[in-house]
């Protein structure tokens, strides 16, 4: 599967300046790694996020977001956030990610 390659180059522009940083073919899209923690990814055309169990719910409960069901099984603390959301809040949704990822140890 193909992901959007423009939104790729946003989100490693906006991750420029984060230590630790590194990429990986995830999920059939890309995935943007913090010390070997996923925070974020694109699958398609959409933003995959890592927010947490905690998170989760309330994340679920914005406009424009849904369960991460690649497996057909959805997987807590993951979120997919379609291109509407993206366009207006795409720097938020990213920092959700890291903030998430940072606070992880490192693999």
């Amino acid at each position: 599967m193909s992901y959007n390659q423009e939104l790729a180059k946003k989100i490693r522009e906006l991750l420029a300046d984060n230590e630790g940083l590194s990429e990986k073919q995830l999920f059939g899209g890309l995935a943007f790694m913090l010390n070997g923690n996923m925070a974020c990814g694109v699958v398609g055309e959409e933003l995959l996020v890592r927010v947490g169990p905690d998170n989760y719910q309330q994340a679920l409960g914005e406009r424009f977001t849904r369960p991460m069901d690649f497996t057909g099984r959805p997987l807590k603390g993951m979120v997919y956030v379609e291109e509407d959301a993206i366009a207006a809040d795409l720097r938020e949704w990213v920092s959700r990610g890291v903030e998430f990822a940072g606070n992880l140890p490192p693999k």
